[in-house]
């Protein structure tokens, strides 16, 4: 009687198995934050403040001292300047550009539609510093809406310059390469627009990401992020701040700022 003798071992659905387990596991061994990164070109001002900072109330009162504002991105659409101004908001500034990469399709609503209502407008460039260099990104905000011109009502650009949205806080930069990206880009600016820009940023970002480098403070305007009822500690040099963003949860639009003076400094700043 022949004899039968197995042949070997096959193991089809062990091996399927076996990949679908590893594939299971790559999935959920993906850093948790990777679902939670925004697409490029979203980033707004301040959009990192709540995270890092945290807010601890709002200022008390009208402060005939200082002058309403708003700042404005592309995700707020068509935005209803006529209520804002209604409201006391006599200036703003819109975002225009992020890194070399993106332009706000809603700019030519919010730049103009802010200015036809009687404000004194302004843009601003919300910096990546990981993807192309200083210099490069100041002339392409310059180059999509960031210029200037003294008529009154235009504002001087600004280096919105904060936590990285997409990776690293610092944009894998030492705080000598932040400090020289920032130069690049101020130089720039100034030599394409016979202006100094206005500086964005949060005092724990500055400190953590240039060693609270005090340089920029002689011809930079400081626009300070602190979501609080006073603007706290102010970067090293600065011994005031020119604007200051002191919530992202005002009416109409989210983001309501304060400039530190009369409607007349406002002016003044506008020109030059």
């Amino acid at each position: 009687m022949p004899v039968h003798r197995p042949g070997p071992v096959r193991r089809p659905r062990l091996f399927a198995a076996g990949t679908l387990l590893a594939a299971f596991s790559l999935l959920f061994s993906l850093p948790a934050h990777a679902a939670d990164t925004p697409a490029r070109g979203s980033a707004t001002m301040g959009m990192g403040v709540l995270a890092h900072d945290g807010q601890d109330g709002r200022p008390s009162g009208a402060d005939a001292t200082q002058t309403e504002g708003v700042d404005v991105a592309g995700y707020q659409g068509n935005v209803a300047w006529s209520t804002l101004w209604g409201s006391g908001v006599k200036w703003a500034y819109t975002k225009a550009s992020e890194g070399t990469y993106y332009t706000n399709p809603y700019f030519a609503q919010q730049y103009n539609g802010s200015y036809n209502v009687g404000m004194i407008r302004g843009s601003y460039h919300f910096a990546t510093p990981d993807t192309t260099s200083g210099a490069t990104q100041a002339n392409y905000f310059v180059d999509h809406g960031g210029g200037w011109s003294k008529d009154g009502k235009t504002l001087p650009g600004v280096l919105d310059i904060e936590w990285n949205p997409y990776g690293d806080a610092c944009y894998g930069k030492s705080a000598s390469a932040m400090v020289s990206w920032i130069t690049d880009f101020l130089n720039t600016y100034k030599a394409r627009t016979s202006r100094d820009a206005v500086i964005y940023t949060a005092t724990s970002w500055w400190t953590q990401c240039t060693g609270n480098y005090s340089g920029f403070a002689a011809k930079n305007p400081l626009w300070i992020a602190r979501y609080a009822s006073d603007p706290g500690t102010l970067p090293a040099g600065w011994s005031y701040y020119t604007m200051w963003q002191y919530t992202s949860s005002g009416p109409t639009v989210g983001d309501h700022d304060k400039f530190n003076g009369a409607l007349d400094r406002v002016q003044a700043l506008a020109n030059g």
